[in-house]
């Protein structure tokens, strides 16, 4: 049974778990006390595959889990509305009310103006679409692309200028508690979905509770917003489901500690 945290919805995402089925997946979110899934498009539900969705969503539904979002690998820019057709066709298929997208493929610092223009535009024109269906868009926080710096990202959903765009966050490679917790503060009115992992040094993967600290921090601010959030595991050592559960259990001893 998912334990309930005011405000927050603690979740997994499903590529934390790609050898696993989709009922293996979810057997073990539910067992984790999580209350969703973040279903990904590499594996659990490729893009397209609408039985895949109404698996995932049916599997879900039938342990009291919510489908969270899709994540998506669309890539706004180089992918074009085709692309994008079969991505919205499973988000619908799973009744999720969020798509992951990526911002390009290119980091900031050496994007042109063209391309950021580019992908601002794909993703409007990406997001009226999504949005005749009631789904929302929000871009994965990462290297390598728009959104590889608060201020990127900030500059980018300007840009856009869409209000079913929005962002996820989650804590940059190598950046140290302290400052990962101000760099969500920065754009925390645009942060619906937090990914929630411990990676230290650089991608080196640790259990969630060996940065307390930072995660403490980050879930004291979503708390302080006032506003609901998923936090959803991700990218556990060794891929273990046995991790995920220890995760899970740290992860919510944190979102209900107040203190």
């Amino acid at each position: 049974m998912a334990t309930t945290v005011p405000g927050l919805a603690t979740g997994l995402c499903s590529v934390t778990l790609r050898a696993h089925s989709v009922p293996e997946v979810a057997a073990v979110a539910a067992a984790a006390g999580l209350s969703c899934v973040e279903w990904g498009a590499d594996v659990h539900v490729p893009p397209g595959d609408l039985a895949a969705a109404a698996l995932a969503r049916e599997t879900g539904a039938s342990l009291g889990l919510r489908a969270a979002s899709y994540g998506s690998y669309f890539r706004a820019g180089p992918h074009g509305s085709a692309e994008f057709a079969p991505v919205l066709a499973s988000a619908v298929a799973l009744g999720v009310l969020r798509i992951r997208v990526w911002a390009g493929v290119t980091g900031s610092a050496e994007a042109s103006p063209d391309e950021i223009r580019a992908t601002a535009s794909a993703t409007r024109a990406a997001a009226e679409r999504a949005a005749d269906a009631g789904i929302g868009l929000a871009f994965e926080y990462h290297g390598n692309t728009l959104t590889d710096t608060a201020e990127s990202a900030l500059r980018l959903l300007a840009e856009v200028d869409h209000p079913g765009v929005r962002t996820y966050w989650q804590p940059r490679v190598g950046m140290p508690d302290q400052d990962a917790v101000r760099d969500l503060e920065q754009v925390l009115s645009w942060v619906d979905t937090v990914h929630a992992f411990s990676w230290w040094p650089g991608e080196q993967r640790l259990p969630l509770a060996a940065r307390d600290g930072l995660w403490r921090g980050v879930l004291s601010v979503l708390h302080a917003s006032g506003r609901p959030h998923d936090v959803l595991l991700e990218f556990v050592p060794g891929d273990d489901p046995g991790q995920v559960r220890e995760d899970a259990a740290a992860l919510l001893r944190l979102a209900g500690d107040r203190g």
